[in-house]
């Protein structure tokens, strides 16, 4: 039954300060027990995507590289897994939303790059990622076989489906997503709604633990949310974090009894694959 930890913060301009608060967070989270720790999307830095400017390509990093040596050398002394997201550079000019996992023992296990790249007033991803090339992926860690999807993946079906059938038991989600000021008195209850019922219904449809970790404050004009969660394989929330408060977030998951719960619901064994083809069109017409 492993323990884990969301990391929900506060995020300034200095990238070394968001570091080591990260990692701080992370040696809380070991000492209190947990066992797989995630932090938030682009932890390193502001959510810079709100306007779109060249100059915040200077913070990409080489991916793996001194970061991912870093969390190498901080899970083998904790003994955990880190799974964290940030912003990599691949080549000048080519740069992904990019998340990567380190198992208990320091081992690299690979990288997943954001395959859904949103473009919204606020969110001006299409300027800075690229798509993601590397597919949907599982991995086996020492506490549970695990995949990562990133903030917009979260509102697709078909990632959360073919990275359960990779294997995965939990999906964790590092996300930024808040509310503008002229959208929140109208729409910012619905929106909400919106992005934690339709992860709870991924959870449900793959029988797998959802486990979504989003960051606070106010940067410019937009509000990030919080309320980091974990919801379970019937899509109960069983931890949740504050609209505003920095929080490690704790969940015990009980990988057993999702095991019991997939032999009782196997929407595994009923999927008719021979009808789906359509999915792979733009449009059904």
């Amino acid at each position: 039954m492993p323990r884990i930890a969301l990391i929900q913060q506060n995020v300034s301009a200095d990238i070394a300060t968001n570091k080591k608060r990260t990692e701080e967070a992370i040696r809380e989270a070991a000492a209190n027990g947990a066992q797989i720790v995630c932090t938030q999307e682009l932890f390193t830095t502001l959510y810079f995507c709100r306007t779109q400017d060249c100059g915040e390509f200077d913070a990409a990093e080489s991916l793996p590289g001194e970061l991912t040596a870093s969390h190498q050398a901080l899970a083998r002394e904790l003994g955990v897994v880190i799974v964290a997201a940030g912003f990599e550079k691949r080549a000048t000019g080519l740069y992904h939303n990019t998340a990567w996992v380190v198992d208990a023992d320091g081992a690299f296990l690979g990288l997943y790059r954001k395959m859904h790249i949103p473009q919204d007033p606020g969110f001006e991803e299409k300027f800075y990622f690229t798509p993601g090339d590397l597919g949907y992926k599982c991995f086996e860690t020492r506490f549970g076989r695990i995949g990562v999807l990133i903030c917009w993946d979260q509102w697709y079906p078909e990632a959360a489906r073919l990275t359960a059938m990779e294997g995965a038991e939990i999906l964790f989600y590092p996300t930024a997503i808040g509310w503008l000021p002229e959208e929140k008195p109208a729409l910012g209850t619905a929106q909400h709604c919106a992005w934690e019922t339709v992860q709870r219904g991924h959870g449900v449809a793959n029988g797998c633990y959802v486990c979504s970790v989003n960051r606070v404050g106010t940067e410019g004009e937009t509000e990030f949310w919080g309320q980091s969660f974990v919801s379970d394989y019937c899509g109960q929330i069983v931890a949740k974090a504050s609209v505003s408060e920095e929080t490690v977030l704790y969940a015990d998951l009980d990988l057993a009894a999702l095991e019991d719960h997939r032999r009782i619901w196997p929407f595994f064994r009923d999927r008719r694959i021979d009808s789906y083809g359509g999915v792979l069109k733009r449009w059904g017409k």
